[in-house]
């Protein structure tokens, strides 16, 4: 994924992030594309959605996509650790289903440093960890002028950094060139030309 010319930092290796809103799972699928590399995906196994391997292949090759089904969420940060600590794997996405406390999230910390890998934990909103690096709010933006383009318009807003500001960029995937795109918010863009009148 071409990140050059972006604007938002990317995640920091050795470090756990967070991310919600009804954009996470997007967010989520962009970072792997940007790490490369095998992706760990874990989510409880009682969940009724799932992941489908072949409707992220515009994303990633979901012969990269590892699933784990643990039982409930004290099985599902076991897992996370262990293949962080590993340093296998270096992106761990974690769906959580319940707030996470500030000794779990240190314990991912520990073990995403020790792995110098990425923690990436899907939140509710208002249910992070004050032991994240990050936290992310990830929501479609819809735009009629910009929706043309085949790939939904989203606002992500960095809404906790532990070492830099807090900030917000429109992006858009670009499935023919595999990268995403950094686009301006609507009041900064030029509009359709009024028809001569």
């Amino acid at each position: 994924m071409n990140t050059g010319s972006l604007p938002f930092p990317p995640l920091r290796r050795g470090r756990a992030h967070e991310v919600c809103g009804p954009g996470a799972v997007f967010f989520a699928l962009a970072q792997a594309a940007r790490i490369g590399g095998p992706l760990l995906w874990v989510a409880e196994s009682w969940q009724t959605e799932r992941i489908n391997p072949a409707g992220i292949a515009a994303l990633i090759d979901p012969g990269r996509l590892l699933l784990a089904e643990p039982r409930d969420q004290t099985e599902a940060l076991a897992v996370t650790e262990e293949a962080l600590r590993s340093g296998t794997v270096p992106l761990v996405v974690t769906e959580l289903t319940k707030p996470l406390g500030l000794t779990p999230g240190r314990r991912l910390q520990l073990a995403a440093r020790d792995g110098n890998a990425i923690a990436l934990s899907i939140i509710a909103e208002g249910a992070g960890s004050n032991a994240a690096e990050t936290r992310w709010h990830c929501a479609p933006v819809f735009d009629a002028v910009f929706d043309a383009a085949g790939s939904t318009l989203q606002r992500w807003s960095l809404i906790k950094n532990k070492s830099g500001t807090l900030e917000g960029w429109h992006v858009r995937w670009d499935a023919q060139t595999h990268r995403l795109d950094l686009v301006s918010p609507a009041g900064e863009r030029p509009g359709p030309e009024a028809a001569p009148g």
